[in-house]
């Protein structure tokens, strides 16, 4: 991995979510884990990112 924003995290998981992850970072190449964990919760971010819907002008005679 190159140089990145890094930091040394321990967890303790399931043996079913260890076993998950390691065929996650098989399908996907990846060569640690970590970059699995990295993943997922991007993507979860990503999923519960909503934008705020913009309000309009509501000026009068326009």
């Amino acid at each position: 991995m190159s140089k990145k924003n890094l930091r040394r995290v321990s967890l303790l998981i399931t043996a079913q979510s260890a076993y998950n992850l390691e065929r996650l970072r098989a399908m996907c190449g990846y060569r640690e884990i970590g970059e699995v964990v990295d993943k997922l919760v991007r993507e979860k971010m990503c999923s519960l990112h909503v934008e705020q819907p913009r309000e309009r002008s509501t000026r009068k005679g326009v």
